[in-house]
């Protein structure tokens, strides 16, 4: 055993010979950042050891080390919590029988995010929200995506992933409970939406099939399961409900989201796009829905982007032009200390109406720089148009197999915190969004968060869950002849208008 020292949270830890700092960080439960899965690849797992820069999932432990962690603070990240459906204020308190004895019962919700979770505790009599809670998914030390997360599973074993969601899922409802004056034992059902992968590796089941062909989830349907069989800290007769995945990875987090927006109710065809690490859309009607799910990527929460980082305290989050020049605003008004997703969709659209970015992405200079420590290039473009592409080509895709032109889409819905900040005219610009549809953008905030709370006050909510899911066409967009071509073409940026 060796003894480190890990400075910013005043810790010793005895980590063993031959584990890397990184290994060592999430074992003294620190949580940092990995986007990569600690390959080396994307830099963000920055350290100093005894005043040298280092990466810690490259730098072996050994004894008396004093480290500097680098990461951002989790204090500091914004997690968009709220959403902006009004249905869900509507919603009728029916949750049918509930379990135990308790004489003033609670209800929770969670959407387990791939980046954050977020807990709501509601009164199970009047359906008031008494207490929302939110953390950073500490899966993220194991990758940024759910396929790096899927592929440290298939290496090392799913228990450590399974583990450190579940007990941040039961931390944050004890955490609710406190501050409602309460304890995490009155609370006596949870409803839990999140996207097919965090659903097997929440329930522990085995997700060879999701990251593998046939890309299918092993349970598709809605699921009551006794909470504490799943290390859920509550009520011990407690239970949880899981809504129903759909196909993919399109989940019940896009359930959540189908279910708080009421897309299914629509006159005319309207999407639903959620945009983050795994982009989910959906398109329809009252005649009917069909989803799809892209590999985006992260380059929207930052990683895999030099400079990139969350909506966190000293991201660049905002960027315009003012008399041809770059100007921005910093999240915290202080120095820049990198760029996240928001900031990247806005730069890049200043640089396509600058002139000094082509159609096929190329930079007329290699690097564009806002201070001497933050600045894009080449490569973070790169990055920008494999994601943006996959989001606009599932978009395309849906639209030609329901018959439509995207201009015959009446409303485009934006779910997901990315979606709450991001600025529509620089999605639109950038070939994010299709063009077409800018003026029809509508932003809805944590749409899976509203559904699960739904779902949790109204058992009839709950099932129509069921049916939505049962009803609504995957469209597996791997097996599509044409996917390839559509995504190519949409990795070319939108031509400036004269």
């Amino acid at each position: 055993m060796c003894e480190l020292y890990f400075r910013n949270e005043g810790l010793r830890w005895k980590a063993r010979k031959g584990q890397t700092l990184l290994e060592a960080a999430v074992e003294a439960g620190i949580s940092p950042d990995a986007p990569c899965g600690g390959k080396g690849s994307c830099g963000k797992c920055r350290v100093r050891v005894n005043g040298e820069p280092m990466l810690a999932c490259q730098t072996k432990a050994a004894d008396g080390m004093e480290i500097d962690t680098l990461w951002e603070r989790e204090q500091d990240t914004q997690i968009l919590t709220e959403g902006h459906t009004e249905d869900r204020k509507k919603t009728i308190v029916n949750p049918g029988t509930l379990p135990g004895d308790v004489k003033d019962p609670l209800l929770a919700a969670a959407d387990v995010g791939s980046t954050s979770v977020v807990v709501y505790l509601m009164d199970a009599r009047t359906g008031r929200e008494l207490a929302v809670r939110s953390m950073l998914n500490p899966q993220r030390q194991y990758g940024a995506d759910v396929v790096e997360r899927g592929n440290y599973v298939l290496k090392h074993g799913p228990e450590q992933l399974y583990r450190c969601i579940r007990r941040a899922v039961s931390d944050l409802l004890a955490q609710a409970a406190e501050t409602a004056g309460r304890t995490a034992e009155d609370i006596v059902r949870v409803a839990l939406v999140g996207n097919s992968c965090i659903h097997h590796l929440f329930l522990g089941l085995p997700i060879d099939t999701l990251v593998k062909a046939p890309y299918d989830p092993v349970v598709k349907g809605a699921l009551k399961l006794p909470a504490a069989k799943f290390d859920v800290r509550i009520h011990p007769q407690g239970e949880i409900l899981w809504l129903s995945n759909i196909g993919g990875f399109v989940g019940a987090d896009t359930v959540g989201g189908i279910l708080a927006s009421r897309i299914y109710e629509k006159e005319k065809p309207t999407l639903l796009v959620d945009i983050g690490t795994n982009g989910e859309i959906v398109l329809g009607d009252r005649q009917g829905l069909m989803a799809c799910s892209t590999a985006a990527g992260p380059a929207f929460e930052g990683a895999r982007i030099t400079c990139g980082m969350r909506g966190t305290e000293g991201a660049i989050d905002k960027v315009w032009l003012e008399n041809g020049k770059f100007s921005w605003h910093v999240i915290g008004e202080g120095e820049p200390k990198g760029i996240c997703g928001s900031g990247l969709l806005d730069a890049t659209a200043c640089l396509l109406r600058l002139g000094k970015l082509d159609e096929t992405g190329r930079m007329e200079e290699q690097t564009v720089s806002f201070t001497e420590q933050v600045y894009l290039n080449q490569r973070d473009i790169r990055e920008l148009q494999l994601a943006k592409a996959a989001i606009c080509a599932g978009i395309r895709l849906l639209c030609s197999h329901r018959g439509i032109e995207v201009d015959e889409i009446d409303t485009l819905l934006i779910a997901g915190a990315f979606g709450n900040y991001m600025n529509p005219a620089s999605a639109c610009a950038i070939g994010l969004l299709p063009p077409e549809l800018e003026n029809r953008i509508l932003s809805i905030g944590n749409a899976a968060g509203e559904g699960a709370k739904m779902a949790v006050l109204n058992q009839e909510e709950f099932k129509r869950s069921s049916r939505l899911s049962e009803e609504t066409r995957f469209v597996e967009l791997a097996l599509e002849r044409n996917f390839q071509d559509v995504y190519v073409e949409e990795l070319l940026f939108p031509e400036e208008e004269e």
